[in-house]
């Protein structure tokens, strides 16, 4: 019988707790580890509908990238998303598992699917934080190789390989050709990126002074989106689960998607 606690330590495997940034909360934030697992739903996000979503599908985890519990609640109740979200796990004897930036930093984590999906070639580590049991480095950006191209035919790439309704960017005025890829909220390492001869940063949720420090910088700045470049793994973490547990099902939630609309 498969139980919680064997989905933890593999997913602590693959994204190993000591990978995340200090400041984050990842593992097991809901449920029992002792609890018998069949079912397992699979999200970005673990928001109310998809919650609802694992009770209906008779789940009996949640594996997600993102913190069902982030900053500590003073209070579990239904006035708050997260405490309607928290009751209606509770409520059908659901468990929650994330890996969040130990999973942007692992290899073959967060970070390698979206250099992959943007076609990446001879992809690196951009300022590693340290090696994993393996001898394999890891950390926050990836960066590679494309074939040089106008920044205008890469954008149109990106859109295309990521879904996006839209981007947003700044042109420093260098055509592409090395790319660094930061899935998420990454724009403050953007001098990471310049120190590693990078012309072009993937990312999201750029502030607006941080698009005119990269283009003082040089450096071709685009935002893709946090849903967008983050949402990718999904499918990969899910494959994961589903090969290393036969017994279990696993199933990509059919409900959760970007709540940021383009008019």
């Amino acid at each position: 019988m498969t139980t919680v606690a064997d989905i933890l330590k593999y997913i602590e495997s693959i994204a190993p707790g000591y990978m995340k940034e200090s400041w984050d909360n990842v593992g097991l934030l809901c449920g029992s580890k002792a609890a018998p697992v069949t079912k397992i739903l699979v999200a970005l996000d673990p928001f109310e509908g998809v919650c609802r979503e694992a009770a209906e599908w008779d789940a009996d985890l949640i594996v997600t990238h993102h913190p069902l519990i982030f900053q500590p609640p003073k209070s579990i109740t239904d006035e708050t998303s997260v405490g309607r979200a928290i009751m209606a796990l509770c409520a059908a004897g659901i468990s929650a598992i994330n890996a969040h930036t130990n999973l942007d930093c692992a290899p073959g984590g967060v970070n390698d699917v979206l250099a992959d999906i943007l076609g990446l070639k001879a992809t690196e580590v951009i300022a590693p934080a340290g090696t994993n049991e393996d001898g394999f480095p890891y950390g926050l950006l990836r960066c590679g190789h494309v074939d040089q191209q106008p920044l205008e035919a890469f954008l149109s790439h990106v859109k295309t390989a990521l879904g996006c309704s839209g981007l947003r960017y700044v042109n420093s005025g260098k055509p592409v050709s090395k790319v660094a890829v930061g899935g998420g909220s990454c724009a403050g390492a953007m001098l990471d990126a310049v120190a590693a001869g990078c012309d072009t940063f993937v990312t999201a949720d750029v502030r607006y002074n941080q698009f005119w420090d990269a283009r003082d910088l040089g450096l071709n700045l685009i935002d893709a989106g946090h849903f967008q470049t983050e949402n990718p793994v999904v499918p990969v973490l899910a494959a994961k689960l589903a090969a290393a547990f036969p017994d279990v099902q696993v199933k990509i939630s059919e409900t959760h998607a970007d709540c940021m609309k383009f008019y």
